[in-house]
């Protein structure tokens, strides 16, 4: 096994027993990005010179036997949206392209503290907006299994660089899906937990549940570490709560004994026909091992009201973080940004305490579940990847969709939800692309999630149906003289990628 198929989890552990140098782990990460980088544009800045400087004091620290932490030695990117020390940040913006800032945000800040090495930012679209990750600061991402595909978003850039062995360990955030869609495109984990578990000081809703940043990995069990790694209380954080979670597994859980509900749209979400059938067609598999997989009454939970309700949640978002801007110059906003601002700037009180309202019974409704199952499951995305050169999906089974994010209607339910969710690899799709499984777990319970996720990856492993896909890194050198000028091409005036 090389050094970069190993997981997050088995490579801190060599570290911290003195078998695996920091620096040599670094040093592969950075040749296999020199050979894969160019094919997919997974990055935005680096800080190599500095990620070698911080990888040769981690392997100081081992050698005088100091206290490590969760994360000792392990290089990281970090999404395009969370502010780094030093390291330009540009919200894929160009209005952020020569932004440094003078510190870490609060996320980054416990990744740094618990021995990470932050060596890359992760492309992102327009301030998160959108589930296909491209910008006119760096371009766009390719998908790892075909570059000429989209790699979801809106932490695409983490989704691809993970699943291509680039870094062992990668940052997302998710209003509706930006951890989830990715990472099931990608063939990779992106975990969304309950808002607060992860502390954020930058949302400027601070009491909204919406935005929430958090862990992408390769395999849940590396998932499960840079949470443990970064989750509890912060001052800064309104909706935070003291809590703690054990890095590693408790006892395997048996996947038998597990009670799985599952729908294929949640009674309202639109959902292509070929990924349906996918979709039953893993079930029929899974509901081999387990104890109970039947479906959920779409009808009962009534969710007929998610559309808007979200419409409103994600416009207040925007109208939050982008006034200024707005009010100073709208054309400085992209289109997907524009659109959001200007919903929601017509929106009226009543609209948003209706929403609110409907909300909370949808929230109400869906609790009940969990008397019953232990975990529901769905499809992430509607839709296998579609070329990154179309904005968004327009249609699906030939219907139009009503808006941009129409489309990833699955994940956002879920946010609108709260409870903790995380998208699995689950084999391939009809056109051989990554499927990723949706799982929702208890609210409050991502503890308990983790667990049945890291047992159904463990039973997915041993069949080759399930078993998370692995992209054709050789395929991918092969094709970067025809991508890399094409996933550039939307960039103008690009800014130095070391800063």
């Amino acid at each position: 096994m090389s050094l970069l198929e190993l997981s997050a989890v088995d490579a801190r552990r060599l570290i911290g027993a003195g078998e695996l140098s920091p620096v040599e782990l670094l040093d592969a990460c950075l040749t296999r990005i020199e050979t894969i980088e160019p094919s997919i544009n997974a990055l935005a800045a680096t800080a190599f010179e500095r990620a070698r400087g911080e990888a040769k004091r981690a392997q100081e620290a081992v050698a005088r036997r100091e206290p490590l932490g969760a994360l000792h030695g392990l290089p990281i990117g970090v999404k395009d949206l969370e502010e780094t020390a030093g390291l330009l940040t540009t919200y894929g913006s160009p209005l952020y392209r020569d932004y440094v800032p003078a510190r870490d945000n609060v996320f980054v800040a416990r990744l740094r503290a618990a021995g990470a090495i932050v060596t890359a930012k992760t492309n992102t679209p327009e301030m998160g907006a959108g589930a296909n990750t491209r910008n006119a600061v760096w371009g766009a991402t390719g998908n790892p299994f075909d570059p000429r595909l989209n790699a979801g978003g809106s932490s695409g850039g983490s989704a691809a660089a993970l699943a291509t062995g680039m870094l062992p360990l990668a940052t997302g955030s998710d209003l509706g899906g930006s951890l989830r869609i990715p990472a099931a495109l990608c063939g990779v984990v992106g975990f969304r937990a309950s808002p607060g578990f992860v502390p954020s000081a930058d949302r400027r809703l601070g009491w909204a549940p919406n935005w929430v940043s958090g862990p992408m990995g390769r395999h849940v069990a590396d998932v499960r570490l840079q949470l443990a790694a970064v989750a509890g209380h912060a001052s800064s954080d309104p909706l935070g709560y003291p809590m703690q979670l054990d890095p590693y597994a408790g006892a395997p859980l048996d996947p038998a004994t597990l009670r799985i509900g599952y729908t294929e749209d949640f009674g309202v979400c639109a959902v292509d026909a070929s990924i349906r059938a996918t979709f039953r067609a893993k079930l029929a598999r899974i509901a081999a091992q387990v104890r109970i997989c039947e479906p959920i009454d779409p009808v009962g939970l009534d969710m007929a009201d998610a559309h808007r309700v979200f419409d409103v949640v994600r416009a207040q978002e925007f109208v939050a973080s982008l006034r200024e801007t707005y009010e100073r110059d709208p054309s400085l906003l992209g289109p997907n940004t524009r659109a959001n601002y200007e919903m929601g700037s017509a929106l009226t009180l009543a609209d948003v305490a209706r929403a609110e309202t409907s909300r909370t019974a949808l929230y109400r409704r869906f609790q009940t579940l969990f008397a019953r199952y232990d975990v529901i499951v769905s499809p992430v995305s509607p839709v296998t990847p579609f070329a990154w050169t179309t904005a968004h999906c327009a249609q699906i089974d030939g219907v139009a969709v009503e808006n941009y994010y129409r489309w990833v209607a699955l994940t956002y339910v879920v946010t609108l939800l709260t409870n903790p969710s995380l998208s699995l690899p689950c084999g391939v799709d009809h056109a051989g692309m990554p499927f990723g499984l949706q799982m929702i777990g208890a609210m409050r319970g991502e503890a308990r999630l983790l667990d049945m996720a890291q047992a159904l990856e463990a039973a997915f492993a041993r069949d080759e149906a399930l078993a998370r896909p692995v992209p054709d890194l050789q395929k991918l050198r092969d094709m970067r003289v025809d991508v890399q000028a094409d996933l550039r091409a939307i960039v103008t005036h690009p800014p130095g990628r070391g800063r």
